[in-house]
C-alpha cells in the first residue's frame, strides 16, 4: 500500500510539471532568421550619399617625423617644427611624365587642393631663409632637375601660380631610382640636424633640405 502511494504521488507530480504535453522552450522572436530578408553585399547601396570619395586621398606629415604620434605617446621631444598636407595622385597603369605630368610645366605636387606647408618655427631651407607661417608648394620638373617654389597664396584649388608671390624658389637634381610608386608619396627624412622634404613617384625621386 505504502509503495503504491508512492508511486501514485510521484506521477502526479510529473503529469502537473508537463500539463500533459512536450512542450520546448519558445524560440524569441529576435533569434528566428526563416523570414528575415538578407541584403548582400551587392544589393547595398554604393553611392555616397554625403560626399563623393575621391581617388587621390588627403594625407599628412610632419617634421618631427609622426609627431602626432609622439605627442600622443608622450615621448614627443620637442614641438612641430613643420607640416606638409597635400592630396596623392597614382599612376593608374600611366607613366609619371607624358602621360600625367609634362617637363617644364609647373604642378602643384599633388591632386585637388595646392599643397600646403606649415612651418612652426623660421627655417632655413637651402640658402635662403622662411619666415614661419602657413605657404603653398609647387615645382617645375624639368628632366634633370626640378624648380620647387614656396608661395604665399594659400588656401587655393588646383594651381594657377602667382609667381609675384613666390617667397622663394629652389632648384635640387632629379635622383632616378628602381622604385616604381603607384602613389606620389611625400615624407620628411632626418639627417642629423637637416631634414629632408622626399618628394617621389613613380621612378624619380627630389629632396629638398630644411634646418631649423
Amino acid at each position: 500500500m505504502r509503495l503504491t502511494s508512492c508511486f501514485l504521488a510521484f506521477s502526479f507530480f510529473l503529469f502537473s510539471c508537463t500539463d500533459g504535453k512536450d512542450e520546448k522552450t519558445p524560440v524569441s522572436d529576435s533569434l528566428k532568421t526563416k523570414d528575415t530578408p538578407v541584403i548582400s553585399l551587392a544589393e547595398r547601396p554604393s553611392v555616397n550619399p554625403y560626399a563623393a570619395v575621391d581617388v587621390s586621398p588627403m594625407d599628412m606629415i610632419y617634421y618631427p617625423i609622426d609627431y602626432p604620434k609622439l605627442k600622443m605617446s608622450h615621448t614627443a621631444s620637442q614641438s612641430p617644427l613643420a607640416r606638409v598636407i597635400y592630396s596623392r595622385p597614382h599612376l593608374q597603369g600611366r607613366h609619371i611624365f607624358h602621360e600625367v605630368l609634362k617637363y617644364d610645366e609647373p604642378w602643384r605636387l599633388g591632386a585637388n587642393e595646392a599643397t600646403e606647408l606649415m612651418l612652426y618655427k623660421d627655417a632655413q631651407v637651402l640658402d635662403k631663409k622662411i619666415k614661419a607661417g602657413r605657404y603653398t608648394m609647387y615645382c617645375i620638373p624639368h628632366k634633370e632637375n626640378w624648380t620647387v617654389a614656396i608661395n604665399a597664396t594659400i588656401d587655393t584649388w588646383g594651381l594657377e601660380p602667382d609667381t609675384a608671390k613666390d617667397v622663394a624658389r629652389f632648384v635640387v637634381p632629379v635622383l632616378k631610382t628602381q622604385n616604381n610608386l603607384e602613389y606620389f608619396t611625400m615624407v620628411f627624412e632626418q639627417d642629423k640636424q637637416t631634414a629632408s622634404l622626399l618628394m617621389a613617384w613613380d621612378d624619380v625621386e627630389v629632396r629638398l633640405p630644411f634646418r631649423f
